[in-house]
């Protein structure tokens, strides 16, 4: 299987779920891996709240046996549903209720400890880990040569006979490869952080993401997610000029002031996180949504983030991820065992197939048509289930009538929601 002329069968840049994932596959295969990775870890990353789905992906990698096991000392929270509030109503999704087959919950993590598990485990199982390292250039001659550079400054190349990206947000080889697209979202941005929540309220269910739609701005939505330690995450999410406003309307001069600023601006966070306490940094990014020109190539492809991220509103980025891990692996265990691969029937195109569904929901979610479903209490309850595996992650399984004709399935739904 091995080809020795290879410094490894498989060079992975990042070492974020989608990488530790792909890399757990690969190794117990057989096949030579290496992560690179310019951060150490456990480092901050945002994203925390899982779906359902990724627990499937999680157990087929041998993961989930040790991410149960660390769940309680890590502060992982149950999670087994969400919530959704808008104009004083509160519509509630239990997974438990979903229409597709399989997992009925998962955990809302944060994200530094999470990501280090899987990347101890994928290093356990036999993949190699370079940590504060990162790939600054790549050359086909005619499999890839990568030149590292660590944070001293020196170089030096590595050859594999497959690149697989799971850089994330950096998009590593579509900024070296010229793969970058604009994405076909308004620029939207994310001001969050982690606070100590301090909730007493009896009615608020820790199991649960909880989504706020501003009360006059339905573009503009809050998300509280708990961990099981007494701490959440929290975050705005807005066009640019909703946040500029406040910048300049009060002259804030830091993160921090702006979004506790936008926070005020909603009816249940307010009440909830009434005796929340800040004691960490706030952080904000800005046109997070991204494309590629393909999702591979010669001897690459991208995974999660690195290839296309829609938006955060459905939590579906480390799922996603997940599936493209999952895919890559398969396709390159078949390459290494010199079985035929088509990596666009086999990898791009059920890739995405469950990223189409994710983005006309997301879209949905901005018309205001979605948000509008999400709280017709009079929806047929098999409605609700085929939505509820959405939420779930289950964008994958055939059998679920918004999987086939996501767009279609909408615009129906909401034309009953409107009569």
């Amino acid at each position: 299987m091995n080809k020795p002329q290879y410094d490894y069968d498989v060079i992975i840049i990042g070492a974020g779920p989608s990488g530790a994932l792909a890399a757990s596959r690969l190794v117990q295969q057989g096949i030579r891996v290496l992560m690179v990775e310019k951060q150490h870890f456990p480092r901050f990353s945002i994203g925390e709240s899982l779906l359902p789905q990724s627990m499937v992906y999680l157990e087929q990698a041998n993961l989930l046996e040790a991410v149960e096991a660390a769940a309680d000392r890590l502060g992982f929270q149950y999670k087994d549903g969400a919530a959704f509030y808008a104009s004083g109503q509160e519509s509630t999704f239990e997974f438990s209720k979903k229409f597709s087959q399989g997992p009925e919950y998962t955990y809302q993590v944060k994200r530094a400890d999470f990501d280090h598990l899987l990347a101890t485990e994928a290093e356990r199982m036999g993949a190699e880990v370079i940590y504060g390292s990162q790939v600054t250039a790549i050359q086909f001659s005619p499999t890839p040569v990568l030149t590292l550079c660590d944070e001293e400054g020196q170089s030096r190349t590595v050859t594999a006979q497959f690149v697989l990206d799971a850089s994330g947000f950096a998009r590593v080889l579509p900024r070296l490869l010229d793969l970058d697209l604009p994405s076909d979202f308004p620029v939207r941005g994310a001001v969050f952080t982690h606070v100590i929540d301090n909730i007493s309220d009896p009615s608020y269910d820790r199991n649960k993401i909880l989504i706020e739609t501003h009360p006059q701005d339905p573009d503009v939505w809050y998300w509280l997610i708990p961990f099981s330690d007494g701490t959440a995450s929290v975050g705005c999410v807005a066009q640019p000029d909703f946040l500029q406003k406040f910048e300049t309307e009060q002259n804030l001069d830091s993160s921090h002031e702006l979004l506790k600023i936008c926070l005020k601006q909603t009816q249940r966070f307010s009440q909830l996180l009434s005796n929340a306490e800040f004691p960490n940094k706030t952080q904000r990014i800005t046109g997070y949504s991204a494309n590629v020109k393909k999702l591979y190539g010669d001897h690459f492809a991208l995974l999660g983030n690195a290839g296309e991220f829609l938006d955060p509103i459905f939590s579906s980025g480390v799922t996603i991820a997940f599936k493209s891990a999952k895919l890559a692996s398969d396709c390159l265990v078949k390459q290494f065992n010199f079985e035929p691969v088509c990596w666009e029937t086999e990898f791009a195109e059920p890739l995405s197939s469950g990223v189409t569904t994710f983005k006309a929901f997301v879209n949905s979610w901005y018309d205001g048509q979605l948000q509008d479903i999400l709280q017709f209490k009079q929806a047929p309850d098999n409605i609700r289930e085929m939505i509820c595996s959405i939420l779930a992650g289950y964008v994958w399984d055939d059998n679920n009538p918004f999987n086939q004709a996501p767009h279609r399935r909408l615009n129906v739904i909401g034309e009953l929601c409107a009569s």
